[in-house]
């Protein structure tokens, strides 16, 4: 049987580095969901012991990123990007990184409901479990992010991904 992969999400990831635990997990819901596109950013909230984690090796995140992609059936690995230094990322990486396209910010609080069925390209923020600081969502909105909630739980990580891209993306 002769079958293609879908087509990759519009959708690029900014994500706060996760526990080292759930990251392996992560990377392979990103990655089967099709997402192509993956910064690991650091956050004031983000313990800083998870960057020296081995879980961060280059085999380790690519052999995880191969599990999604088997999951789905695809092909193609994603672009990955650590960036343990989020205002320098912010302030001279991300608006290139990003390019057009929708700029959102999953963060609690009240901010309009995250919005559903986007087919445009998307850059979405996910910050660690609370959510990102004030500083880092008034950065974030200086790039063009919009503050976005997604109910009034808060949500793990793992949790919160699968949620925001099925609720975002009109998946294939």
């Amino acid at each position: 049987m002769d079958s293609h992969p879908e087509a990759p999400l519009p959708l690029s990831l900014l994500l706060a580095l996760p526990r080292p635990k759930m990251l392996k997990r992560i990377l392979i819901d990103a990655t089967s969901l099709g997402i192509k596109r993956i910064v690991l950013i650091n956050s004031w909230k983000v313990d800083k012991s998870y960057w020296q984690t081995p879980n961060l090796k280059a085999d380790l995140l690519r052999e995880k990123m191969l599990l999604g992609l088997e999951q789905a059936r695809d092909t193609t690995l994603p672009e990955l990007v650590l960036a343990p230094r989020f205002k320098p990322f912010v302030e001279d990486d991300l608006d290139t990184w990003a390019g057009p396209g929708r700029r959102l910010l999953a963060n609690p609080g009240d901010y309009p409901a995250m919005p559903c069925d986007l087919a445009e390209p998307v850059t979405l923020a996910i910050g660690p479990e609370g959510g990102w600081t004030d500083y880092e969502v008034e950065m974030l909105q200086r790039q063009g992010f919009a503050c976005h909630s997604f109910g009034t739980r808060i949500l793990r990580v793992e949790t919160a991904l699968p949620a925001l891209v099925g609720r975002m993306m009109q998946l294939p």
